[in-house]
């Protein structure tokens, strides 16, 4: 997410004195710097996992002719129950090891309820390692960090920046003097369960990436992962957590910054468990259930997907992929940088292979010169090309919105179909954990490829994605999973706005399931503020699209 797609709606809000007290305080926590990273102890993945319950499941449901043996098992992840009921299981499940690999931990009820998990996974032996980008681990969600109290628990930082953890704002104020670093984060996202299970793809933890948020959600995808890949994400996860640029939680929080988020903590009712799942006692340490509206939806279920894990009765589409990940050099610099070996220009390489269709999905997209290129060569070959991508109003980073809309005319000139995703209105068909009567954004990364290629990753197709954060993805070949995918994006291209070309202005076309507009074609970007428009008009020229 661009940093100052976050930054704004602080300083929107906050008055001339606030802001130079926020000011004064970040510069004085700047002053000290970060610790030295040192007394690291390198940890692994478990090296030999074949004796646990999950590999002995997992081995029963695998393939035993012996040229399907390379191949991984997948299910996917669309819907927020099997999403977090997965997420559950494997924790639950687990008996040597747990790796969490996040971009961002929200403290809010979903991930309390998970944490309890975790804390009682420790509890019986499992060792677990959480490795969290910097970026977000501030404010409240500072009390995930908290963890790191827990014995068998261990919590990293990934690219810290200086500033007071317990405060947001002044992190955030502070990160402008050191914007280069702040613009560099570990987007990855994963959670491995005795190097056996894995889960991976856009979601976040947090209520809004699963159903729990009665103002917003996301809608998203992820990937249930079984066999020899699960060792590749693994190995990846050892690579950013053995990396210098790796901090122990312990090394940045402060006691003084412990003891205020105890007090700025309430008592709060057990964190729901989830429905149909083992409970656990509520937790009393500092990272306990913050407080939620007595509207709030229930926490997901372990139903499903999630009894199969626990039960041994998993069933997963064996076939042959591939793992792909950015390395952590990619942002600590230790190493120059291998073009070739990014996972978007990966994404690319792979576009120019398309023989006849291409469904893309990318919350944030702006092409650049490279892909723009892609396009046009497989264009020429007739190959047709459909995107779903967020509408201005739908983007919970609107700036990111600026560089689309750059590139959003001549996508059209190339005859590539463009859909934006409706923001607002009633869910009649539910499209990857797509809730009524809440405010939609997409946040799913997926692409298909001529129905038998799939990619379910991290990365956006965009310039930030390309430079600045680091990603992984997974290539699957399987003409049954994307078969299982396309008509679920394909039912989201109805619902959605479809920009194009009219006497030689751009306008939008109202999707037919809009039952007040429906036929309607709109003149200026859909459902979105003025301010927001302006934003864009103003912004549009001079925002580099490598920080969009």
């Amino acid at each position: 997410m661009p940093v100052a797609s976050v930054l704004s709606p602080h300083l929107r809000r906050a008055s001339c004195s606030a802001l130079a007290a926020l000011g004064f305080a970040a510069l004085l926590s700047g002053c000290a710097g970060l610790p030295a990273n040192e007394g690291r102890v390198e940890s692994k993945a478990l090296q030999d996992p074949s004796a646990t319950t999950l590999a002995t499941r997992i081995a029963a449901d695998a393939p035993t002719d012996t040229q399907a043996r390379h191949r991984a098992g997948f299910r996917l992840l669309g819907d927020v129950e099997s999403a977090y009921g997965a997420r559950l299981a494997l924790i639950d499940t687990a008996e040597k090891t747990i790796d969490l690999q996040y971009y961002s931990i929200h403290y809010d009820r979903s991930t309390e309820a998970l944490l309890q998990r975790v804390r009682a996974a420790a509890a019986r032996g499992v060792r677990v390692r959480m490795l969290i980008d910097d970026f977000n681990a501030g404010g409240e969600n500072a009390r995930v960090l908290r963890m790191d109290e827990v014995p068998g628990i261990e919590v990293r930082l990934f690219n810290p920046v200086q500033g007071p953890r317990n405060w947001q704002p002044g992190r955030l104020f502070t990160a402008l003097f050191d914007f280069q670093r702040i613009q560099q984060r570990m987007h990855n996202k994963a959670l491995i369960a005795d190097n056996v299970l894995a889960v991976t793809g856009g979601r976040n933890l947090g209520d809004e990436y699963f159903g729990q948020d009665s103002k917003s959600n996301f809608l998203d995808l992820d990937v249930l992962v079984a066999g020899a890949l699960v060792r590749q994400i693994s190995g990846t996860f050892d690579a950013y957590w053995n990396n210098p640029l790796a901090y122990p939680a312990a090394t940045l929080l402060t006691q003084q910054e412990r003891q205020s988020l105890d007090r700025k903590r309430k008592p709060q009712p057990d964190a729901a468990p989830a429905q149909g799942g083992e409970s656990h006692p509520a937790d009393t340490s500092a990272a306990a259930a913050p407080a939620e509206p007595d509207s709030a939806r229930p926490v997901p279920g372990s139903a499903g997907i999630a009894q199969d894990i626990e039960k041994g009765t998993l069933k997963l589409n064996w076939a042959p992929a591939t793992y792909v990940a950015d390395h952590p050099e990619k942002i600590s610099g230790d190493e120059p940088d291998d073009e070739d070996e990014t996972v978007v220009d990966g994404m690319i390489n792979l576009i120019q292979r398309a023989k006849s269709d291409l469904l893309i999905v990318s919350p944030y997209f702006v092409p650049g010169a490279e892909m723009m290129k892609a396009f046009e060569g497989i264009r020429a070959r007739g190959v047709r090309i459909r995107v779903l991508t967020n509408s201005l109003a739908s983007n919970d980073a609107p700036l990111a919105h600026v560089g689309y809309a750059r590139y959003r005319k001549a996508l059209l000139a190339l005859g590539i179909e463009l859909y934006e995703l409706k923001a607002m209105g009633e869910t009649e068909r539910r499209f990857l954990g797509s809730t009524p009567q809440s405010r939609s954004s997409l946040h799913a990364k997926t692409l298909v490829m001529d129905g038998r290629l799939l990619v379910v990753g991290t990365m956006n197709l965009d310039l930030r994605s390309a430079l600045q954060n680091t990603e992984q993805a997974i290539v699957i070949r399987s003409r049954s999973l994307s078969g299982e995918l396309t008509p679920a994006i394909e039912q989201a291209l109805q619902d959605s706005y479809r920009p194009a070309m009219q006497d030689g202005r751009l306008v939008w076309h109202v999707p037919a399931s809009d039952k007040e507009r429906a036929g309607q074609v709109l003149t200026s970007e859909p459902d979105a503020s003025t301010s927001l428009k302006l934003m864009v008009d103003i912004a549009g020229p001079f925002a580099p699209e490598e920080m969009l």
